[in-house]
């Protein structure tokens, strides 16, 4: 995967089933060495037995060329990769093209990629479209905003691949604490492993519960997800994932007879387990595709909830329950440690430093021959918790316009009025870090997992779920859901010294839409666009969506007096209207965004490019 890449740096993520000795990794323009490197010289992170993570980032003080078409090689035995890995390359390359543009004009975008849905895989279309598109005309890079696995929400055929895979490559085992399993080689026989993990995952007392558990003296799962059947638990399992989503040899490895309908499943189970495998084996269709284009792209990405779990940190409450006990702990610390391994790292590889990356190295696989059980144990545990207290998740790429990315899960603004009332997305001092790298900048490009402006309506739906109680029923986690984290970011985007134009790219809600924003009572308003391509390959249940969407534009239509009852009535938000027939303004789509920018970072065109190949675009209102 092409990962951070920049004037001055190159990054490459890769795994590898040898150990990474002899070999180079290159740096080409035309048939000239730019940077070259041993294949060892890069940061390794060994996964097990068979397969080790390798993160070669080269830097240039001089700079490498901009706008020009580069390429890359690695070299193994005499042999690169148009003979190790043709599938990755596209007609007439014998290594790996890409470009890194003087500006980020061109972006492509989107979320929430959820393998086993049944609608198409939009990076697959991406790839085609690179296919027949000359390199200067490629998108700059690819920003991936939240749910790129979906860790609480694994079908069970895609559940037995990961288990294979896992021994096929030796990943490391890993041994729990207050847990009802020793270690993840457990969960190979253990009777509640597929279908029934809910059984498995931990619980919090019934007087530490709502009202309903408390009265009834039932214990309230930690984990809130409606899909937890399949949770992942171990390391090695979201690091099997991330393969399975990523890499189409991951699936050849684990083909075998091993791939059978599980004995405990029920009727209903049988069935949906041949509707999951029929699902997946179209989405295994495209992993060539869309390893391809990975390889091409330079690939930015941020966590949401269900890259650790849904409802990841949306409650005071919630995040008692889950970090008190040290099973759900673990578990929610092994998904942040396979989310660095696998996403962080190449976002940012010096937001890393030596202390975090030693804690890493030590946790890695090593045979017990050379380090004993106990040792494994707490070196692991170590990396778990530093991946817990780090807070460096947000990072920026020093493009024109800026692009900053926020970590929205981490940092919250924690509710003090109620335990189960959500939390703001982010805290005043992430906040305030946020406006630090927004200072000085003309125009900035913020990717925001979550919408900043949302569906009012909806929104009014998850105010009144939190009111009741229930903010989990609704995923009631919005910027305007608390009042801290809203006014604070309203009054970053007033501030005299930021940025004239923001373009704000989110996901996470699995439709797609598009909104200009001023901000009221100012002579010399700076503008903004709120751009939300969902998802990848998800969709949001279309009769709902539609009668949410007619209750919007019935009930907060511009001149509707309701509008001055949100915390937004400072700011005038104009929906644009996409280029397809009917009055719908949201797009139920599987897309990519694609979005173009002029010299000031202001939106040329706004688009999506649908898995049929078809292009809804968001036009500007004609100004009367």
């Amino acid at each position: 995967m092409l990962r951070r890449t920049t004037q001055h740096e190159v990054t490459l993520w890769s795994v590898l089933t040898q150990k990474p000795e002899d070999g180079t990794v290159s740096v080409y323009q035309h048939n000239q060495i730019l940077a070259s490197m041993p294949l060892s010289a890069g940061h390794w992170f060994r996964l097990g037995e068979r397969a080790w993570v390798v993160l070669h980032h080269f830097r240039s003080a001089h700079g490498f060329p901009v706008d020009l078409p580069l390429s890359y090689d690695i070299q193994i035995n005499h042999r690169g990769m148009a003979d190790i890995q043709p599938d990755i390359l596209y007609d007439n390359e014998q290594a790996p093209s890409f470009c890194i543009p003087s500006k980020a004009t061109h972006i492509a975008h989107g979320s929430c990629r959820h393998p086993h849905h049944r609608c198409d895989d939009a990076l697959v279309t991406l790839d085609q479209h690179l296919a027949t598109t000359p390199i200067p005309h490629w998108p700059n890079m690819l920003i991936m905003s939240g749910d790129q696995i979906y860790a609480d929400d694994v079908a069970t055929p895609m559940l037995q691949r990961i288990r294979r895979l896992i021994a096929v490559l030796g990943l490391k085992n890993e041994y729990f604490e207050a847990a009802p399993i020793v270690d993840c080689r457990a969960l190979d026989t253990h009777p509640d492993s597929y279908v029934q993990r809910g059984k498995l995952l931990p619980s919090q007392r019934a007087e530490k519960g709502g009202r309903l558990e408390r009265l009834f003296g039932q214990p309230q799962p930690i984990f809130t997800s409606k899909t937890v059947s399949n949770h992942l638990i171990s390391f090695a399992e979201h690091v099997a994932m991330y393969l399975l989503v990523w890499a189409p040899v991951s699936w050849t490895l684990t083909d075998g007879p091993h791939l059978h309908l599980p004995s405990q499943l029920t009727d209903s189970q049988r069935e949906r387990y041949q509707q999951e495998t029929l699902a997946l084996n179209a989405f295994r269709s495209g992993l060539t595709g869309v390893q391809r284009l990975f390889a091409h792209l330079s690939t930015y990405m941020i966590f949401d909830d269900h890259d650790i779990t849904d409802d990841w940190n949306i409650t005071v409450g919630w995040e008692q329950a889950a970090y008190l006990n040290p099973f759900s702990r673990r578990i929610i610390g092994n998904g942040l440690m396979a989310y660095w391994l696998c996403q962080g790292w190449g976002n940012a590889p010096d937001n890393f430093g030596q202390d975090f990356l030693t804690t890493a190295r030590q946790s890695a696989y090593q045979p017990i021959s050379v380090c004993d059980l106990d040792t494994q144990t707490e070196t692991h545990q170590a990396m778990v918790e530093q991946c817990l207290r780090f807070e460096h998740w947000h990072y920026t790429v020093p493009t024109t316009p800026h692009l900053v990315v926020l970590d929205t899960r981490t940092r919250r603004w924690r509710s003090e009025s109620r335990m189960n009332k959500p939390s703001g997305l982010m805290d005043w001092e992430a906040l305030m870090d946020f406006q630090h790298d927004l200072l000085r900048h003309d125009s900035a490009v913020i990717v925001s997992a979550a919408p900043m402006f949302g569906v009012k309506f909806i929104e009014v739906l998850q105010r009144i779920a939190t009111w009741l109680g229930a903010p989990t029923v609704v995923d009631a986690e919005n910027w305007m859901a608390h009042p801290g984290s809203a006014n604070t970011l309203l009054s970053i985007f007033r501030h005299q010294r930021t940025p004239t134009n923001y373009v704000i790219l989110s996901g996470d809600v699995h439709y797609s839409f598009a909104y200009d924003i001023r901000i009221r009572f100012r002579t010399h308003s700076p503008r903004l666009w709120q751009i939300t391509a969902s998802g990848f390959k998800n969709r949001f249940p279309e009769p709902l969506l539609s009668f949410c969407e007619w209750c919007d534009r019935v009930l907060f239509s511009p001149l509707s007096p309701l509008n001055w009852l949100t915390k937004r009535k400072r700011m005038r938000i104009d929906r644009r209207d996409p280029d397809t027939p009917g009055p719908k303004r949201l797009v139920n789509a599987s897309a990519v965004g694609l979005v173009t920018l002029n010299e000031d970072g202001s939106p040329r065109t706004i688009s999506l490019l649908k898995t049929d190949g078809q292009r809804v675009s968001f036009p500007e209102k004609t100004k009367t």
